[in-house]
């Protein structure tokens, strides 16, 4: 029964958007800390995951869901590189990073959401 509550389609969303955001935020330290490593080149999301969800949560299948799983992928669209070949540009990491915190309180509040009506429909109390 309590596996019927975590197979929703709207919980297993934003798990996964959350476990996204979280790799992505990987991937912004990771670029930051080779901002200056000849050769590196930017790694993000990969661009097929946020369409894959997309589609998955438009399909309303919580299994394709769960199926995904967020990957990281060299930037395509990083821009040009440096001389020495690594396209990371600081005040684009430092934007991104932003962005990905932002992302992140949100998804955090989506679960937590979630937790909150469980727990208030199991006890019968609000938070």
């Amino acid at each position: 029964m309590i596996d019927a509550l975590f197979n929703q389609p709207g919980f297993l969303a934003a798990n996964k958007a959350l476990d996204a955001v979280v790799l992505r935020g990987q991937a912004i330290q990771n670029n930051l800390a080779n901002l200056e490593t000849p050769g590196y080149q930017r790694m993000d999301l990969a661009p097929d995951f946020e369409s894959s969800l997309q589609q998955a949560i438009a399909s309303g299948n919580s299994d394709e869901i769960a199926a995904l799983n967020p990957t990281l992928a060299v930037d395509p669209n990083a821009g040009a590189s440096s001389l020495d070949g690594n396209n990371v540009h600081l005040e684009k990491e430092l934007m991104q990073m932003n962005e990905n915190g932002v992302a992140h309180s949100l998804e955090t509040q989506l679960v937590s959401g979630m937790f909150q009506k469980m727990e208030m429909a199991i006890t019968g109390k609000g938070a």
